[in-house]
């Protein structure tokens, strides 16, 4: 069951799927939106402790609506809420939504992570500026769209590294593809102890994060659990919020067993993961757009490449994060670029 990566190696790998960021300098913060061309099957999965959302009920399987017309990451903690707002706008200018008598209601969850402590200057007035940058980041929605620092992984840290927004993509045998979009702020390590070298690494494909490969022996400080900010890691501080996407067909509760299958992917590239202060969280969508419907094996080598492709997506977040004056943590490639 050899893995090769889509043709741009990230979400938008699964057809039907734009992103699109918007950012605020200032502040430190940003917001990363997917688009449905086409409502897409949604669910979700949450593991961590301190989670951040809007619209997720209705994600559960039993519940009435089955699909969505976006999905949000956003930076700011609870005030990042807001940036579904101004993405739900976006759509409803352009009649895109269920359709309740004459009225089109777009449906757009939404998940946010805790960068209010990262430098940033966080004084913006009485509102917010999320729900601008929800719109502004619909509005350049597009097939291509910059890693690392930018959008909601724009002010992300991790444990002594900065963090970033991460993308990947895998294109199974049966013709399948799954993909990933990754804000990684987590209060855990994409690293092993104090080296290059990703948790990642045995699934990375060519040269995505540097192909270092995993260290020749296991350094001493491997399995230390090395904090964001040990004395400061409150519930809700943290997070890392992702989105898992395909194109094979599935039903709702088949979207959430994906969710679930690519929180592993969080497990395999970030030590500790789904602790108590992160919000730890996996959005699924299905677009349908390959017909093929996985059964059996077929299931099993789609859930293995859900969580091979988010650990790659959280490996190239971290790795392609860039340095930046005032930087609370260094930046991977400003330590380890060769």
């Amino acid at each position: 069951m050899a893995f090769r990566a889509g043709s741009r190696n990230l979400l938008t790998d699964v057809a039907g799927l734009r992103v699109g960021n918007a950012v605020d300098a200032r502040i430190r913060s940003g917001v990363s939106v997917v688009l449905c061309d086409r409502p897409a099957i949604a669910a979700v999965q949450v593991l961590g402790g301190a989670p951040g959302t809007r619209e997720t009920d209705l994600l559960e399987p039993h519940n009435a609506v089955e699909k969505v017309d976006a999905i949000v990451l956003s930076g700011g903690s609870a005030f990042g809420l807001d940036s579904a707002s101004g993405v739900q706008a976006y759509l409803r200018e352009r009649g895109v939504g269920v359709k309740v008598h004459d009225l089109s209601i777009p449906i757009v969850p939404a998940a946010i992570l805790f960068d209010l402590v990262n430098g940033g200057d966080k004084d913006w007035g009485r509102y917010p500026p999320y729900r601008d940058l929800g719109y502004e980041a619909a509005e350049v929605a597009s097939e291509t769209f910059e890693m690392g620092s930018a959008g909601a992984g724009f002010g992300a840290l991790t444990a002594g590294l900065k963090g970033g927004l991460g993308s990947a993509s895998t294109v199974l045998s049966n013709g399948i593809t799954v993909s990933a979009l990754v804000a990684v702020n987590a209060v855990g390590s994409a690293t092993v102890g104090d080296t290059p070298h990703f948790w990642a690494a045995p699934f990375e494909i060519g040269y995505e994060f540097g192909a270092r490969g995993m260290p020749a022996s296991a350094p001493a400080d491997a399995t230390d659990v090395a904090l964001k900010f040990r004395s400061g890691n409150a519930p809700g501080a943290n997070t890392t919020i992702a989105v898992i996407a395909t194109d094979a067909v599935l039903s709702k509760a088949g979207a959430k067993r994906l969710a679930m299958s690519a929180h592993d992917g969080f497990a395999r590239a970030i030590w500790p993961a789904h602790t108590p202060a992160d919000g730890d969280l996996v959005f699924a969508l299905a677009t349908g757009g390959s017909g093929v419907v996985p059964e059996g094996d077929a299931a099993i080598e789609l859930g293995a490449a859900a969580a091979a492709t988010m650990a790659r997506a959280i490996a190239r977040g971290v790795f392609a994060a860039e340095p930046a004056a005032g930087d609370f943590f260094p930046a991977w490639r400003a330590r380890w670029a060769r």
